[in-house]
């Protein structure tokens, strides 16, 4: 589970679920999430996120809400039972749906019909009532299809763009980017930040980021200076620096625990 942090201690206290949207809203949404847990008479479970630059919609006991994207660590305390039904949005494919720019949702978490419009309360009840997954993405869906903008061409080339860099880990600088899609760099700094919310630099860095964390979770020996090179940083310290700063555990204790 690229994302979810020390994904060994999440096992057995929550059930992540993914499903894949219906063709006429893939354009908009990179897949649907169902996260469901009983802990019973257990303490709390607070579980860490390592973001995507995605934004979600999350129905949830509490209301639905628009989470922007975090730009640190993302942690979720469990109680007792419930569910909440997540829509991922593909990066940047949020902002049609938006009336500001989605650098000024991050960090932040806004009650969804101030963005959606009345009709979220309503399929908010209906998605907590529903028994299966089926049923509660039905409800997402028919939401987002009574509120669905029209195409964005921009957003679609923002979103490959975020999606070339997360599978091709040798674009390493804004100029090989440039590159690759044609954009001169001004350009690709303002849509970024008005469509996807953060810099191509920090999606660069976040999926160097995600590659870490991932080997560090396999229960795998990690040659950590090999990653290091592997991943473009300078040196070893540079990867350590980085992980331990945004993770908050040095990469090699992180290894350890997993």
């Amino acid at each position: 589970m690229r994302g979810v942090l020390r994904p060994d201690g999440a096992a057995g206290r929550f059930t992540l679920a993914r499903h894949p949207p219906d063709g006429d809203l893939a354009p908009f949404v990179d897949y649907y999430w169902i996260v469901r847990w009983d802990l019973g008479e257990e303490p709390p479970y607070e579980q860490s996120i390592l973001p995507h630059p995605c934004v979600h919609l999350a129905f949830e006991a509490g209301g639905a809400a628009v989470y922007g994207i975090d730009t640190k660590i993302f942690t979720r305390r469990l109680t007792g039972q419930g569910k909440v039904l997540g829509v991922r949005f593909r990066p940047g494919c949020f902002r049609p749906f938006s009336p500001r720019a989605i650098s000024r949702l991050n960090d932040t978490v806004v009650p969804a019909a101030s963005l959606l419009g009345r009709g979220v309360a309503s399929a908010n009840e209906a998605v907590m009532a529903a028994g299966t997954d089926e049923e509660m993405i039905s409800v997402a869906a028919g939401l987002l299809r009574e509120i669905r903008p029209p195409r964005d061409r921009v957003a679609e080339q923002v979103a490959a763009m975020v999606e070339r860099i997360s599978a091709d880990l040798g674009i390493r600088r804004v100029a090989d980017l440039t590159e690759a899609f044609g954009w001169p760099e001004r350009k690709l700094q303002r849509v970024f930040s008005e469509y996807v919310g953060v810099s191509p630099k920090w999606v660069m860095r976040r999926a160097r980021l995600h590659e870490a964390a991932l080997r560090a979770s396999s229960g795998e020996a990690v040659d950590w200076a090999t990653l290091a090179k592997d991943l473009g940083y300078a040196d070893q310290s540079h990867l350590t620096r980085d992980f331990t700063t945004t993770i908050g555990t040095p990469p090699a204790r992180y290894t350890a625990s997993a």
